[in-house]
């Protein structure tokens, strides 16, 4: 069965962090989480942000501030981008795209259901793409190309 929505290829494991946290335990955690990012939960376990390697590379790193001086607050990306559960898995890059964000925030019924990544669509790619036919088109393109000229 070939997942048509993004529920089928998301990552439901989230990892959290609070928001007087500082930056030095956010890479401490996703280096030992091997993850890129993680949702800032604030008062009532609600999400105010996310912050993500890129981030902590761009203004801390690059800045040369002392990583754990700096509080998660200062650096993290809010509003977080948002999309239901049961959208499409084109209207989430679409939706990646457009607001220029790399990680999106999946929902159902207005809680955090999962998060999806560019790895998460290479995984996706990977498993559902045929590239027979995509090579196939390919030819085609460049057969009718060839006509036309």
């Amino acid at each position: 069965m070939v997942a048509t929505t993004v529920r089928h290829v998301i990552r439901k494991k989230l990892e959290t962090i609070g928001p007087s946290s500082t930056a030095q335990e956010a890479a401490k955690r996703m280096r030992s989480k091997k993850i890129s990012s993680l949702v800032v939960i604030g008062r009532g376990d609600t999400p105010v942000g996310i912050v993500t390697e890129r981030d902590l590379v761009r203004q801390v790193c690059s800045k040369d501030i002392s990583s754990d001086s700096v509080l998660i607050q200062e650096i993290m990306s809010s509003p977080i981008v948002t999309i239901d559960v049961n959208a499409s898995i084109e209207q989430a890059a679409d939706k990646m795209i457009q607001n220029k964000v790399r990680h999106l925030l999946i929902v159902e019924d207005g809680r955090i259901y999962g998060i999806i990544t560019p790895s998460d669509f290479t995984i996706y790619l990977t498993e559902n793409l045929n590239m027979d036919e995509v090579n196939a088109r390919i030819l085609q393109s460049l057969k009718e190309d060839m006509e036309f000229q």
